[in-house]
């Protein structure tokens, strides 16, 4: 059934509701009515289930509530809270219907008062950040060997304690110097920061811890003074500040050249390990063994080398009458030697010219064969020659024009000197000259006949 839950003197007398239909309709009206508040009380029952939610009861003198807060929003808390713990929460009021129980569901919470000291830690965070307190380029490197550390603390904090045991654990040859001062109180930072103004002013120890324990803002407030933050960044001497737990953050924090998160990390963040020294001690010396090692073995062959070079009077003697004997032998050698070369090189030569002089027999006998058929191609080409030369003589013969004018013939020719061979060139009364075998003659031709009459 539907339950209208405006606020009426009849609301809840309409219908017979059950009893988990009346705490869903007292929820409703506990989660309209009342706005989210913040309620300040001591923490009480505190448990942190497996989950991650927190279940505690909120209580002041004359009374208490059930709380919840679940774990998304107790994550971003920053602390975890302990029975006892003044705190303020930001809650909203919610019935848990099961039983029937009203608690708060906290969205919010912080520790009882932190509000006005939260706006002053910020409101002087802003202002030393603007001036450059903060600026990591101030900052400063602590000195790696330390002639002494300076411990400005509480001589009754466990702080103190926690420092001295790491240093005597991890550098006891580094002397420390103790500067008490109250770190909780009304004067607690003025007195603080006297004692860095004392410590610069007295140049005894190279490096500063200001430490303290964990606690709430309240407790660690004295760290957030302004006057204690121009202290710490007028120090010359390098400063690391280990206040709170490592959740914890000062204004002391901010302006010290370090922050360590807690006192011990603090002193071990101030000097290098014994240990770590020890091992750098043994390497330069095992380094500085070995080059001197080295450098003693080079002088001993050096050494060794030198005296192989040392030899006595007679030694010497000895050496240059042998070394006279090698040279005598060498210049005999010298000189036998090229001339066996030579020697050698002529009888080669001599053999090489034996192998090359012409074979005179040989050539005569050749000689002899070719003069002989020389000879003998001369007569056989006489020979031809003659033959030639009687069918020359007997073919010219045979052509010879005296052969045939003796045979009865005669050569006729002209005037001009040409044979005539044809009558019909010639004319009556033409002149001839005649030339036979024997003499000839001059005629004149009187008649011309073209038959020829042998």
């Amino acid at each position: 059934m539907t339950i209208e839950l405006a606020v009426t003197n009849n609301v809840f007398a309409r219908d017979i509701l059950t009893v988990a239909q009346l705490n869903q309709a007292v929820g409703q009206l506990l989660e309209r009515s009342i706005p989210a508040l913040w309620v300040r009380g001591e923490i009480s029952n505190f448990t942190q289930a497996a989950s991650g939610h927190w279940y505690f009861t909120l209580k002041d003198s004359r009374a208490a509530v059930r709380a919840v807060m679940f774990r998304g929003r107790a994550s971003a808390v920053g602390f975890v809270p302990r029975a006892g713990d003044q705190v303020e929460i930001r809650a909203r009021v919610s019935l848990y219907e099961p039983r029937g129980d009203y608690q708060l569901q906290v969205d919010a919470m912080r520790r009882a008062g932190l509000g006005n000291l939260y706006e002053a830690f910020l409101r002087l965070k802003e202002q030393l950040d603007a001036e450059g307190l903060f600026d990591p380029a101030r900052k400063r490197e602590p000195a790696p060997l330390p002639r002494a550390i300076g411990v400005i603390t509480s001589l009754h904090a466990a702080a103190l304690r926690d420092v001295l045991s790491a240093l005597a654990r991890r550098a006891p040859q580094v002397p420390v110097i103790i500067y008490p001062a109250p770190v909780q109180g009304a004067d607690a930072a003025g007195r603080l920061a006297a004692q860095i103004r004392l410590a610069n002013a007295r140049g005894e120890v190279d490096t500063l811890l200001l430490v303290r324990g964990g606690g709430s803002i309240e407790d660690l407030w004295s760290f957030n003074d302004e006057d204690l933050a121009r202290a710490i960044d007028a120090s010359a001497i390098t400063t690391i500040s280990g206040v709170g737990h490592e959740t914890d953050f000062t204004i002391a924090d901010f302006v010290a050249d370090v922050r360590a998160p807690t006192p011990t990390a603090a002193a071990e963040l101030a000097c290098v390990p014994r240990s770590e020294l020890l091992g750098r001690v043994m390497y330069a010396a095992e380094t500085l063994v070995r080059g001197q090692q080295r450098r003693l073995e080079r002088a001993a062959q050096r050494l060794d080398r030198a005296t192989a070079q040392l030899v006595s009077p007679a030694q010497r003697l000895e050496h240059q009458r042998e070394r006279l004997n090698g040279l005598s032998y060498r210049l005999a050698s010298a000189w036998a030697g090229p001339q066996a070369r030579r020697g050698a090189r002529v009888n080669l030569l001599a053999q090489r010219l034996a192998h090359r002089v012409p074979d005179t027999r040989r050539g005569a006998e050749r000689l002899a064969a070719v003069t002989r058929q020389l000879g003998q191609a001369h007569a056989r080409l006489l020979a031809r020659r003659r033959d030639q030369l009687a069918a020359a003589g007997a073919q010219l013969r045979a052509l010879d024009p005296g052969n045939t004018l003796a045979r009865g013939y005669a050569i006729a020719r002209d005037a001009d000197g040409r044979i005539v061979r044809d009558a019909a060139s010639l004319a009556a009364g033409q002149g001839l000259d005649l030339s036979f075998a024997q003499g000839g003659a001059r005629v004149e031709v009187r008649q011309v006949r073209e038959t020829r009459d042998l």
